[in-house]
């Protein structure tokens, strides 16, 4: 953004594009009135037309360019969740290397990628970002709080597997299925399983095993 076109024309940045036609409107009435005057005055005038002209073209064709952007890149991103959703990674990623602007949704996007690669670190980084860029956003930390638990889940796994897996009721502690199956933990394994598999697919797209 070149800040010296606005205060050529005397608005702010943040000024609507109504606000700042409306004011090249009438500094250019006013210029094309006075240009006619003798002396310095009149110069100065043709030349403040100029210069009006040049800021505002300038201003307005970056607005431009800036909604354009925007716009590209939203439909990009809406193309790369259809790919996720059709379990096209490799289309997928191509379009997020086409985005030049890479805000939360792109690193959002990334770390769902990620997650289905099995890569967690990679993909745990990626809504870090995103909820750099977009603290308040309750899906990138909905999926940040999912995946922390997903990898805890399978470090404790791990662990118990290597400690003989002496996880039920008659080696240690902890209970048989059945057990669980009778305290409600285990009211639907096929949706647990599904749930700790897909856990950011589930969270962008809703999907799940369809018992609910």
């Amino acid at each position: 953004m070149n800040r010296e076109n606005y205060d050529i024309l005397g608005v702010s940045p943040s000024a609507s594009d109504d606000e700042i036609t409306a004011k090249y409107t009438e500094l250019k009435d006013k210029y094309e009135e006075e240009r006619w005057l003798d002396g310095e005055r009149g110069n100065n005038a043709a030349r403040m037309l100029g210069k009006i002209q040049t800021a505002y073209n300038e201003i307005m064709s970056e607005r431009r360019e800036r909604v354009n952007a925007s716009g590209n890149t939203s439909d990009i991103l809406d193309r790369v969740a259809n790919d996720i959703k059709n379990g096209d990674l490799v289309g997928a990623q191509a379009k997020l290397d086409e985005c030049n602007e890479r805000g939360g949704e792109w690193h959002y996007l990334q770390s769902v990628i990620f997650f289905r690669k099995n890569w967690m670190n990679e993909s745990k980084k990626q809504l870090e970002i995103a909820l750099q860029i977009d603290p308040f956003n309750s899906k990138y930390k909905d999926a940040y709080d999912r995946i922390n638990q997903r990898m805890n889940y399978q470090g404790q796994s791990a662990y118990n597997q290597g400690q003989g897996g002496a996880y039920n009721q008659g080696q240690g502690g902890g209970y048989t299925p059945q057990q669980e199956q009778q305290m409600g933990g285990s009211g639907c394994a096929q949706c647990v399983d599904c749930c700790y598999t897909y856990l950011c697919i589930n969270c962008l797209f809703d999907l799940c095993c369809g018992c609910r």
